[in-house]
């Protein structure tokens, strides 16, 4: 007998038993395969659509958290507190916000299309242009059937809390397709009246449907999106005749996963998220077309084995068992014992693999490719005094990766010399290669110092970590040295000329825009005398026959004093008085002049509504009155600073108020809540509608704990007063408390409480 006897007597029990029960056979396995193809295809595709419905829900988050991205957004805040039309238009902090919003729609294909509408300037902001007359912006891009006075009144006038408008008829550009739009309105706490800003971001069908193409391509069936209302969202498939009539058909049960609706089987799943319903429909006889090929097979087999009888039994036997143990042995020798069930596998596993690392490689080199222009707009922040606090510095030095870690340096300017006044493109060119090769020079003279272009022709320095308050002159001619021995070399090696001028020495990193102040008004002096070299501000001799207080100093103080920070507020008023009285010796009149300002300073703050609006509105604004401008200086500081200490209590109360009810609210929802099991950071932001990183560190800094903690300790101390009685079970309480499983439960119990809950129970009835 051949070594393959014990599949020959396999395959030969197998045509035995197919003819002597081929009726039964055929008939079961026609049977099974009916139910099996069934249940898979529903499986596959409820899975499916799941899928699908992941991503579009995930996709919709990303365009929530692009909106609640953009109210954290520094520069559109600004934009939008500012009066608007009754003002000059603040063209940069536009530009600005225009540029910043330019990346979410190359990135992100359910933000292609948005804009942000500003109420108070009436412009409208998109990621190719700005249009301040939002009517020219709906003459390309428009609702079918919506007029505009009609658009601008519902859209852009009225306030939208994560509002989404089902389908609807859109013309772009002259080509009429179908949106979705999601409306939020800026700031988030905006419920009534008229908002700040308004985002709306504009959804084209054809990119939801893509999400669900998958489904038409492998069955050529049909998918169905609608909101909680039955309003469509998608469709793909199908038309919104034959939609309606499946909404409205009796005989459709609306709530039921899978069924069959004329020769379509419909399978049905509701978001819990959102509330939306997704369908899709599977012909019969595309469901059904496996099954009926293995019963044309079983039939012809049978039928078959029925006409030739035990000898094409024997042959068929014979003939397959042959190569099926040559192709087994074969499998062995290559793959080993599992090779058939690990193959595909292993290919499946190993493209995709593949593919994560080369995606991953490329996402690296875009971030490393980023990281230099990171790091310039850090220091370029950094100097112009836009942190603030050294925490925020700290953490924007960090995610730069600029190395930035000592808290003392200093700050200069370098100019390169000969190029005023020019600016063809040649020039622009040279000057190029010169800020290029000046900066390459000093980093291999080998002294790590943090640079940013100025411009054209001048690069701002930071020497960190090399200053001394000890030893002041000491570390000024180290410095020094390294700026002539840098001048000499370039101008040895390349004739490019430099001028250097440095402020004084900071002692933290919140003074480095001071310096950097000091560092341009000595580089103003060195060009006005025409002194080459280096020039410390120090050394430096000012004008004084006018006063120092210019109009960005003052939008400095008057935003610190806002923000509460009074110890930045001193540190501003000491350097306006620093500038103005020992550097400057100003005249009686000049004197007064001063005064005046900084009065009116404190004159426009008080008229502000936070402070117009408070009990220490008049006693304030009498102190500003008894200012007087011949008092002596240090009289006029003092009622200045006492000035400042009050508005900025005021806010400092006013935060605290506030963060205390939102701590209250976060409490009073834990408290209510408690039993969901579903409860998290999280839903809890989104109940009082604040970030999720905002709520926690707010929570930990009020409370002194972590929120998951107390959470833990309100379902305890419930868990505790239940136990305490025999009306329920230990896995009931459990449940009652918020925990799915009853062993998480246990242990967190016996965390807290230092005893297992039925310990606690006995002790209890004892």
């Amino acid at each position: 007998m051949p070594k393959f006897s014990r599949l020959f007597r396999k395959f030969l029990i197998s045509y035995i038993i197919i003819l002597v029960i081929p009726s039964i056979a055929g008939y079961m396995s026609y049977r099974t395969a009916i139910a099996v193809t069934q249940s898979v295809s529903i499986e596959n595709n409820v899975t499916q659509l799941r899928k699908s419905q992941d991503i579009l829900e995930r996709r919709m988050a990303e365009v929530e958290g692009f909106t609640r991205q953009l109210a954290l957004n520094q520069e559109l805040n600004v934009l939008m507190n500012e009066k608007g039309m009754d003002e000059k238009v603040n063209l940069y902090g536009i530009w600005k916000v225009n540029n910043d919003i330019k990346a979410w729609s190359q990135t992100n294909d359910f933000l292609q299309q948005f804009f942000i509408y500003l109420n108070n300037y009436n412009v409208l902001l998109t990621p190719a242009s700005s249009y301040f007359q939002p009517e020219r912006y709906y003459q390309s891009f428009h609702y079918k059937d919506l007029a505009p006075d009609e658009w601008k009144r519902t859209l852009l006038e009225q306030t939208h809390n994560r509002e989404i408008i089902p389908l609807k008829p859109f013309v772009t550009n002259g080509v009429q397709t179908s949106v979705i739009t999601y409306i939020q309105s800026l700031p988030l706490d905006s419920f009534s009246g008229a908002a700040r800003a308004t985002v709306v971001v504009l959804i084209d069908e054809k990119v939801i449907s893509s999400v669900l193409s998958d489904l038409q391509d492998q069955y050529g069936g049909w998918s169905h999106i609608s909101d909680a209302q039955g309003h469509t969202i998608s469709l793909l498939g199908m038309n919104e005749t034959d939609a309606a009539k499946l909404a409205s058909d009796s005989s459709f049960n609306q709530s039921q996963a899978s069924q069959f609706y004329n020769d379509d089987l419909v399978i049905t799943i509701r978001s819990k998220t959102t509330g939306w319903v997704y369908r899709a429909g599977i012909p019969r006889h595309v469901l059904m077309e496996n099954a009926n090929k293995i019963k044309y097979i079983t039939w012809s087999v049978t039928s078959a084995a029925l006409v030739v009888g035990l000898l094409v039994g024997l042959w068929q036997a014979y003939r397959y068992s042959y190569p099926m143990h040559r192709l087994l042995n074969a499998m062995k020798e290559q793959f080993g014992k599992d090779a058939a069930i690990g193959r595909n596998e292993y290919d499946f596993l190993q493209g995709n693999i593949s593919n994560m690392i080369s995606n991953n490689k490329r996402l690296e080199n875009e971030l490393n490719r980023q990281l230099p222009l990171i790091r310039d707009a850090f220091l370029k922040r950094l100097i112009a005094g836009e942190f603030r606090s050294l925490e925020e510095i700290s953490a924007a030095a960090e995610q730069a990766n600029t190395g930035l870690q000592a808290d003392t340096g200093y700050t200069g300017i370098l100019q390169i010399k000969g190029y005023s006044g020019m600016d063809n493109v040649d020039i622009l060119n040279e000057l190029s290669a010169a800020r290029f090769i000046m900066k390459q020079t000093l980093h291999d003279l080998g002294w790590f110092v943090h640079m940013t272009d100025l411009g054209a022709d001048r690069v701002a320095v930071i020497f960190e970590g090399i200053a001394s308050t000890e030893d002041t002159e000491t570390t000024n001619k180290e410095v020094e040295r390294i700026l002539n021995e840098l001048a000499e070399f370039l101008f040895t090696e390349y004739k490019i000329t430099i001028i250097a001028a440095m402020g004084n020495p900071f002692t933290t990193l919140m003074e480095v825009s001071h310096t950097y102040e000091q560092a341009t008004q000595a580089l103003e002096y060195a060009l006005h005398m025409n002194r080459k070299g280096v020039l410390w501000f120090s050394d430096a001799r000012l004008e004084s026959d006018t006063y120092y207080y210019p109009l960005d100093i003052e939008l400095r103080l008057i935003s610190t004093i806002r923000a509460g920070d009074l110890d930045e507020a001193r540190r501003i008023l000491d350097a306006i008085m620093a500038q103005n009285i020992e550097n400057r010796e100003l005249s009686i009149e000049m004197k007064h002049q001063l005064v005046g300002e900084l009065k009116g300073t404190f004159l426009k703050l008080l008229y502000q509504k936070t402070f117009q609006e408070s009990d220490i509105f008049e006693t304030v604004k009498n102190r500003v009155a008894d200012i007087q401008a011949n008092d002596e200086i240090d009289a006029i500081r003092h009622n200045i600073d006492g000035i400042m200490a009050s508005l900025c209590g005021l806010i400092a109360n006013k935060k605290t108020d506030h963060h205390n009810k939102t701590i209250e609210q976060v409490m009073m929802y834990i408290a209510e809540m408690y039993s969901d099991p579903d409860l998290n950071l999280y839903r809890v932001a989104e109940k009082v509608e604040r970030p999720e990183k905002y709520i926690s560190n707010l929570f930990k800094e009020v409370t002194g704990k972590n929120l998951s903690d107390h959470l833990e300790q309100v379902r305890m101390d419930q868990a505790a007063n239940l136990l305490k009685g025999d009306t329920y079970t230990v896995d009931e309480i459990a449940a009652r408390v918020g925990y799915n499983s009853s062993h998480s439960f246990r242990r967190a119990f016996k965390r807290v409480l230092g005893v297992s809950p039925s310990s606690y129970r006995q002790s209890t009835t004892e």
